[in-house]
């Protein structure tokens, strides 16, 4: 008994930490990587849950601890967003996951022959465009929001249209058919810059800043998560992605139809390797190694 008291037993997370709340705001990209986070949670003996939300509903979330974990911080596409919840440190940062994404306003490649590759030319097709912008869901869109309050654009009279990334998406298809004019809100990883001959328009430093909206993608959690869920915390330290993977990910969601989790699994199925280093110094909620539990639940 003294001896087996002398050992050392790799620590776990408090009970506490079992159910993990996570969230994302309906982008695929951000649904992917979740459903990556929550077969990995599930397979070390977690209980995550993921909740579809806005993005300032997300954020308050966090800050009034009812969600523990965000892995989709857009940077500096959320700078306004995140803002307030960083000055008063009610959500903190742990790690980028992503790199070499980008964000700004798009045109299908016909319209950017036509003229429109900077923000200014649009002004100058109000009746090809009907006045309109297409976005994302209702509280994704501020930055293309703020653009058409700005009176160098001389797009005050024009009106964002707000649905979600798949309706957005169906509106952008129904235009190219017609060959019509639209602009709207264009990203990547996303398989939409495979499918579609889209171009990114100029001009928009100011609202997504530069190089067409040059972003990384961060994880971040409520205040002192870290600490007290120090197991969780080595995972989310270590989980990181890449466009390519993202890129395929999200293609297993659109195109093949597969919910989040199932595509998160038919991911690391195809890509084993990237286990050894999500999982180093991680253990499962009871204690054990990592990777020989979640290789024996997930690639049978």
């Amino acid at each position: 008994m003294l001896l087996a008291a002398a050992t050392p037993v790799l620590a776990a997370d408090p009970e506490s930490c079992k159910v993990v709340r996570m969230a994302e705001p309906g982008w695929n990209d951000l649904a992917f990587t979740t459903g990556v986070g929550m077969t990995l949670l599930k397979a070390l003996g977690y209980e995550p849950q993921s909740t579809l939300l806005g993005i300032d509903v997300i954020y308050l979330s966090l800050k009034n601890k009812d969600l523990d974990v965000f892995l989709g911080y857009w940077d500096p596409a959320m700078i306004a967003y995140y803002k307030p919840y960083k000055e008063d440190g009610s959500v903190e940062d742990v790690r980028t996951n992503l790199t070499g994404a980008k964000y700004t306003f798009a045109v299908p490649a016909y319209v950017w022959d036509a003229g429109v590759k900077d923000f200014a030319d649009l002004q100058k097709f109000p009746d090809q465009f009907e006045k309109k912008l297409y976005g994302i869901e209702p509280g994704s869109n501020q930055l293309m929001l703020d653009a058409i309050k700005d009176p160098a654009l001389g797009l005050s009279d024009w009106e964002v249209v707000e649905s979600s990334e798949q309706g957005m998406l169906a509106e952008v298809n129904r235009h190219i058919k017609d060959k019509a004019f639209i602009v709207f809100q264009g990203w990547a990883p996303h398989p939409m810059n495979t499918v579609i001959d889209m171009k990114y328009l100029t001009g928009g430093d100011k609202f997504y800043g530069p190089d067409f909206g040059a972003a990384t993608v961060s994880t971040q959690v409520r205040k002192g998560y870290l600490q007290e869920c120090p197991n969780v915390a080595k995972l989310l330290e270590n989980l990181s992605f890449d466009i390519a993977f993202e890129n395929r990910g999200m293609g297993y969601l659109m195109t093949d139809g597969l919910p989040p989790e199932e595509a998160g699994l038919k991911a690391i199925a195809g890509e084993a390797e990237r286990l050894d280093a999500w999982l180093d110094g991680v253990t499962t909620f009871d204690g054990q190694p990592a990777l020989a539990a979640v290789r024996a639940k997930l690639l049978p």
